[in-house]
């Protein structure tokens, strides 16, 4: 009777089980093969109010079903503990409550080691080979997951930000997009949420109100040029400016240089194969391709004109605040009468965002930071493999891309 005695408190010992819990024996299931641990406590037992916090609450009853608590695992067993939990009734509150265990948060299904365990896990692992791991279906996971990466960013304090930065990216090719909304000065993702456009601003706005953070207190807004991102941040941050991220209004002119480029080469067989030439910076090109485009560029060639317009606004972000305004109307006349369909269009498009656009020369606002940000949702969607929701995959999101400090906390000692 002693041994069985030694071995109880070998695993009240391990399991970090305290007074008035007891180990009251336990069993090795062979043919489930998991070993199940049978909690119980002492008799004139005080447990902690759940209600109010009183620390010395007489039990009042015992509900009847037992409960059960996925915990590391014995060996090479699964186990689990097993306990029927007692109701106080509160001298000091008057309510009847069941009491919180001290070896599992509410509601968990899980001890406290065994979340710990998998958090660490879903770090470095996607959520689908932790469960595979553990032994356990990824949805309980997910929730697991969920829980701990909502309480770290509820502790992020917003109260200073005031310029952020929007950006879309896709949870699957093609499909389910997701808007981001970044605070530029710390580089962390606020919030994200299911869509994109003004129904996203909507949102954030009222993401914000939950944080007691009113919608004037954001002054600056980095974005592309989506007719709904300004239809959505003129009607909900009416206060803030707006600045057009200088890598999305270089993206239109490159894409109306391809244009140029597409319709021409149909008569100049020179053209074929030399988009890369025309689009990227020519630092990053090859001596030979350097060659190519300058023997190209300076032929008498649309395309050639179309690269030229393109480099001269590439020089608008070396200008300063006064004479920005200038360099831009200079531009836009000459990109107007170059009688190339697609440049006369673009300019004329950037004509009308002219205000958002210089609007850089106040902030420097740009939404460059983000292709870092990108880097890391590609790791999350690998992460989050097998995600089965978006939910799933912005929480993978805040976790990743803000290096979130998640901490589980250690069972209660006395």
């Amino acid at each position: 009777m002693e041994d069985f005695k030694k071995d109880y408190s070998a695993f009240e010992a391990a399991l970090d089980i305290e007074a008035p819990w007891y180990v009251l024996d336990y069993e090795l299931d062979t043919k489930l093969k998991q070993l199940n641990i049978f909690l119980d406590f002492h008799k004139g037992a005080r447990f902690t109010c759940s209600n109010c916090g009183h620390r010395h609450a007489k039990v009042h009853d015992v509900v009847n079903e037992n409960r059960s608590w996925r915990h590391l695992d014995f060996w090479q067993f699964p186990t689990y503990l097993h306990a029927r939990l007692p109701r106080t009734k509160c001298n000091q509150c008057g309510k009847v409550r069941t009491i919180e265990v001290d070896w599992s948060r509410k509601g968990s299904g899980f001890t406290w080691f065994f979340e710990s365990r998998v958090m660490n896990l879903m770090k470095e692992m996607p959520v689908l080979a932790v469960a595979r791991e553990v032994g356990e279906h990824d949805t309980r996971l997910w929730r697991v997951f969920h829980y701990y990466v909502q309480e770290a960013m509820d502790q992020l304090d917003l109260s200073s930000v005031k310029r952020i930065a929007i950006d879309e990216t896709s949870s699957k090719r093609g499909h389910n997009y997701v808007t981001l909304f970044v605070d530029v000065d710390t580089k962390r993702v606020l919030f994200a949420t299911e869509g994109k456009g003004a129904d996203g601003l909507h949102t954030f706005k009222d993401f914000l109100e939950t944080k007691g953070i009113k919608a004037n207190q954001i002054k600056e807004v980095c974005s592309d040029m989506s007719p709904s991102f300004i239809s959505g941040i003129e009607t909900f941050f009416p206060e803030a400016h707006i600045t057009f991220d200088k890598f999305h209004v270089m993206k239109l002119v490159n894409e109306a240089l391809d244009k140029v480029r597409r319709l021409e080469q149909i008569d100049q067989p020179d053209l074929k194969r030399s988009r890369y030439l025309w689009l990227k910076n020519q630092d990053n090109l090859t001596e030979s391709q350097q060659d190519r485009l300058l023997k190209l560029k300076d032929s008498d060639l649309k395309t050639g004109r179309a690269y030229r317009i393109k480099i001269s606004l590439q020089r608008l972000w070396q200008q300063n605040l006064r004479y920005a305004p200038l360099y831009f109307e200079d531009w836009y006349n000459w990109a107007i009468r170059s009688q190339l369909e697609p440049m006369v269009n673009v300019a004329k498009s950037l004509k009308k965002h002219e205000k958002g656009i210089l609007r850089w020369f106040t902030t420097k606002m740009t939404n460059g930071f983000l292709e870092g940000i990108n880097g890391l949702i590609q790791a999350s969607k690998r992460k989050a493999r097998g995600f089965k929701s978006i939910k799933n995959y912005i929480a993978m999101i805040y976790a990743t891309v803000n290096k979130l400090d998640i901490l589980v906390k250690q069972p209660m000692t006395k």
